[in-house]
């Protein structure tokens, strides 16, 4: 095939499905950096025995949200990469809702959120208008 009958990912419009992919991967990376500043900052001011689980909790939790935030913008990009990343963080996120949900708490909500968010992203990350504009090719596919 020709350039004009296989476009580059780049050309044409952002897919709104890639953009809304990308928008909650975002959102799950600053939720992490929020939640690893909040709990940072509390082992700071308190315990001394609770305070070294509670700082490397917190930075835990920043490092971790490099993950969704490089693959947001990697799908922005429309770096094919970036799907990759966008999807393990989407899997890691379902134990974490499901665990939410179980708690007897002020938990449930958060745990219903996430799981919602968890699932609406892997949809819109497999759709195939999605892997389209990423420039990914299935099994067989592969330019010769």
């Amino acid at each position: 095939m020709s350039a004009e009958q296989n476009p580059a990912p780049e050309d044409g419009p952002r897919p709104r499905r890639l953009t809304y992919a990308a928008a909650l991967a975002a959102l799950e990376g600053l939720a992490l950096v929020v939640g690893g500043v909040w709990i940072f900052a509390l082992g700071l001011m308190g315990d001394a025995d609770d305070r070294q689980q509670a700082v490397t909790g917190g930075v835990t939790l920043v490092a971790l949200a490099l993950l969704p935030l490089l693959a947001a913008r990697g799908l922005l990009a429309r770096r094919g990469w970036a799907r990759g990343p966008a999807v393990i963080t989407q899997i890691m996120a379902l134990p974490v809702a499901y665990n939410l949900l179980q708690a007897d708490s002020m938990a449930i909500p958060a745990g219903i959120a996430l799981g919602l968010v968890a699932v609406t992203a892997l949809v819109l990350l497999i759709n195939a208008e999605t892997t389209r504009a990423l420039g990914i090719r299935g099994p067989g596919n592969a330019p010769e």
